[in-house]
């Protein structure tokens, strides 16, 4: 039933207005204050532990997590989940290895750390890559899976929403980073609140079909017994879905490569932090890793939910588009089933969590366009004002593109999988070329600018390179094709570097202070905490 009610819009009205009036009121409160690229872009000193770590978690989950994890999850199951639960894990590592390098370096984009440790040329090129990757991936999913949610819950068709999610996520965007940053507090509390209130629903649905009269315990407890199968979190060799997710892979191989690369040198993630001072960036991080730990609760159990009422008969045609079983259509079918203003919570929340994610990507196109491109090489000596207003344009244009690609999107299946395998065709080299200039110091230019060109055509190889040869080479799982991509450019990294050394006097530009890796007993113990649950949830569904 593609309607919202009365009481729907009502709901939704008032989030809609709780977004505007406060995302104004801290516009307003900014405007005192003298316009500066760092407090635009970065909101310098200006963000709580608090307001960064619940950017974090907005900024990340968006409608390829209510949708496409989703999906997955009536798909593969619960394994999917080790997307978000090892990225807890890699929350920690980044507090306390990472984010240290680059407050104490005053690092504010990923390419001017690269400009400063290794050369401009290694900066422009990997800046192109981002914002290609940000506008033509990243982006272009996000609004089709919110499009493709929003026209299967609402009146809305699929190209107004693609033209209205595009718009209010403009509208947040220009304000800066505080803005983004406050109101991303807004928007977690409200998605987690409507994915909740979802999963709920699936839940109960489930109880009442088999007999428990909606009780949610005994409703978890049936959906393991119906759906045994998907309640492993390691896949073995054979397993249907295993080039989904190889085996270890998704603990100490390419899931490690993935997330450390995401959350360690991703412009679009790293840049909620770098704003603030060592101990409040920890915490916003600690706290982030806290709240990821929660996420499959609100966007794969409803998958699960979905496949077992599926297999039992129920939800046959609307799981089916033009006859195709299509598994992304899980978490839209739910939501449909909500009663009114209920409903209406939960379409805030799709909204708030596609809006914040659309807001902070193309925050940091903005900034990496307007800082690393347009500052460098067009107008070395544009005003702070003239740079912020660069950095709106780009935002403008950027959604702009990306609304008009996102259309050539719909023949996706699982459109989470597509996002992970294709980004990480770039995720390897990024690393890689970090890590070394992180920790080695002889690392040179030259090498990472070897690692930055050749890391898409080694990806690529791997990729195709079975089909190219009839499958006479291994179809290896992408997961694997990271870990081998990460540790082929590492490798060619340190060659290049031996065999062809910095010159005497090219001083390294990036100070390493190892004594800011030691933490405070709140954030150890919270880290030991994080830790615990999830060897506990290993050992459970392992």
């Amino acid at each position: 039933m593609h309607t919202l009610q009365t009481a729907d819009y009502i709901v939704f009205l008032v989030y809609f207005i709780t977004i505007a009036v406060y995302g104004y009121s801290v516009y307003r409160r900014k405007q005192k204050t003298a316009a500066s690229t760092n407090d635009f872009f970065l909101a310098e000193g200006s963000l709580t532990w608090w307001a960064i770590g619940a950017s974090l978690i907005a900024s990340n989950i968006s409608a390829e997590h209510f949708i496409g994890m989703s999906g997955s999850g009536f798909a593969l199951g619960l394994a999917i989940s080790t997307y978000e639960w090892m990225a807890a894990a890699t929350l920690v590592v980044v507090a306390v290895f990472i984010i240290p390098v680059y407050l104490q370096n005053r690092i504010y984009t990923m390419p001017q750390f690269l400009s400063k440790r290794f050369s401009d040329k290694v900066s422009t090129l990997m800046a192109v890559f981002w914002l290609l990757v940000y506008v033509f991936v990243n982006l272009t999913s996000i609004i089709y899976l919110g499009a493709l949610a929003i026209s299967a819950i609402s009146p809305v068709s699929f190209e107004w929403a693609i033209a209205l999610l595009s718009l209010f996520s403009v509208i947040v965007t220009v304000g800066g980073m505080k803005v983004i940053g406050y109101t991303d507090v807004i928007q977690v509390v409200v998605l987690i609140a409507g994915g909740l209130v979802t999963t709920y629903l699936a839940i109960s649905l489930l109880s009442t079909h088999f007999g428990h009269d909606g009780n949610i315990w005994d409703g978890l407890v049936e959906l393991k017994k119906q759906a045994p199968s998907h309640f492993h979190m390691i896949f073995s060799k054979g397993h249907k879905y295993y080039p989904e997710l190889p085996g270890l892979s998704v603990l100490i191989g390419g899931m490690l490569v993935n997330n450390l690369a995401y959350w360690g040198c991703n412009q679009y993630i790293v840049q909620r932090a770098l704003g603030a001072d060592l101990p409040t960036a920890r915490k916003g991080i600690l706290f982030a890793a806290f709240l990821k730990l929660l996420i499959p609760v609100i966007a794969v159990l409803p998958g699960i939910a979905m496949f077992v009422l599926h297999q039992n008969g129920l939800f046959q045609n609307e799981m089916r588009d033009n006859g195709i079983l299509k598994p992304d259509h899980a978490y839209p079918t739910l939501m449909n089933l909500l009663p009114a203003g209920l409903k209406g919570v939960a379409f805030a929340a799709l909204t708030a969590a596609i809006v914040a994610s659309l807001a902070g990507k193309a925050n940091s196109i903005s900034t990496i366009f307007s800082l690393d491109i347009y500052r460098k090489y067009i107008d070395p000596i544009a005003s702070e004002k003239k740079l912020i207003r660069v950095g709106r344009w780009a935002v403008v244009f950027s959604m702009m593109i990306a609304a008009i690609v996102t259309p050539a999107l719909r023949s996706l299946d699982q459109a989470y999988q597509f996002i992970q395998e294709y980004v990480g065709f770039i995720s390897p080299g990024v690393l890689a070329i970090f890590l070394l200039g992180f920790f080695w110091k002889k690392t040179t230019a030259g090498a990472a600018l070897a690692g930055a060109i050749v890391t898409i055509p080694i990806s690529t190889i791997l990729k195709f390179l079975p089909v190219w040869t009839h499958g006479a080479f291994p179809d290896y799982p992408f997961l694997d094709r990271m870990s081998i991509t990460f540790l082929s450019v590492a490798s060619i990294m340190v060659l290049i570097s031996i065999l062809y050394p910095r010159p005497i006097g090219d001083q390294h530009k990036i100070e390493v202070d190892t004594r800011l890796f030691r933490v405070t007993p709140g954030f150890a113990i919270g880290s030991v905490i994080i830790m615990g649950i999830l060897a506990a949830l290993y050992t459970v569904f392992w």
